[in-house]
């Protein structure tokens, strides 16, 4: 499904329930809801899920989390309703920028969990009394990375809410303020075209909520949150210092393919280009990019356990 959502000069932009039936947003509902499932099934059956229900609860409580979900409210509702100035694209301004925004809260919010709920309890002496009881090491990162999973989902789900309602109001807002009339499938569709995009950025943060992780078992926090703003930054330049490195010298082009391995490519988790084109990313692009996000988060947790399985707990 990689149709452009502008109108069509002779069908006609397709429908919301034609797009929905497709096969390939049929087995990505139903593997959406598979995940999830077995995801919160683990947290009430195995260990991991008490470390896990415990940090969740732990990130929630904190004033960081209930800041970034009234500045991310506030923020939405204010860049619907600002001009940008950008002779009729408007709506794009706000979908980027809305976007950009919810992605920089989850990000902030999984840095700062992971070194608050694991570099301060190992400098505390507090993951020692932990580790006493029937849990292993290998079960306590993973439950912490399950928590803060748990605690970037709560901000994610009513902040993406919050920003689909607002695009379809913003579709109605433009249309009386232009003047002309748009179709209620053309307004579904310019805001379910998010949806991707929300999905990738729930990804996006679970791979960095997993990278933050893995510092964390070494690093305190302040360390911790400088390498992950320079993994973020490093992320999103990789395809662009590869591309760049093609016909360069073979040392600047070694580097380049060396970053490109070891740093996540963040750039394929960004729809920009799709908005501004008016195109919605198709499913199987977010089937794939999922696995890239699961197998990377998987190396993550491995270094993790390596880092962690001889730090000196005492």
């Amino acid at each position: 499904m990689g149709a452009e959502l502008a109108l069509f000069a002779q069908s006609g932009p397709p429908t919301l329930s034609q797009i929905l039936s497709s096969p390939g947003w049929i087995w990505t509902g139903i593997t959406s809801v598979l995940v999830l499932a077995v995801f919160f099934g683990m947290q009430y059956f195995t260990q991991m899920g008490v470390i896990a229900r415990a940090t969740a609860k732990e990130a929630i409580r904190q004033p960081i989390f209930i800041l970034l979900l009234l500045f991310g409210i506030f923020f939405l509702v204010l860049v619907t309703f600002l001009p940008f100035f950008s002779l009729g694209s408007d709506l794009k301004m706000m979908k980027d920028c809305g976007l950009m925004h919810i992605l920089i809260s989850c990000l902030l919010l999984a840095v700062w969990t992971s070194s608050t709920s694991i570099a301060n309890e190992i400098e505390g002496k507090t993951a020692m009394t932990l580790l006493s009881k029937p849990v292993n090491r290998r079960q306590f990162i993973v439950g912490k990375l399950m928590g803060i999973v748990n605690a970037v989902f709560a901000l994610w789900l009513p902040l993406s809410i919050m920003f689909l309602m607002l695009v379809f109001y913003k579709t109605i807002y433009e249309s009386r303020e232009s003047g002309e009339s748009m179709e209620l499938r053309m307004r579904f569709l310019l805001t379910f075209q998010m949806v991707p995009g929300l999905i990738l950025i729930l990804l996006e943060s679970i791979v960095m909520a997993s990278i933050s992780v893995a510092i964390s078992t070494r690093l305190p926090m302040f360390v911790n949150m400088v390498v992950c703003l320079v993994i973020f930054i490093l992320g999103q330049l990789t395809p662009i210092l590869v591309e760049q490195s093609a016909f360069k010298i073979e040392f600047v082009q070694f580097i380049a393919q060396w970053l490109a391995t070891i740093i996540p490519s963040l750039e394929s988790f960004n729809v920009q280009t799709a908005i501004q084109r008016d195109r919605l990313v198709p499913p199987e692009y977010l089937g794939w990019i999922a696995l890239y996000s699961f197998l990377y988060s998987s190396v993550a947790m491995l270094f993790a356990f390596i880092l962690f399985e001889d730090r000196d707990l005492a």
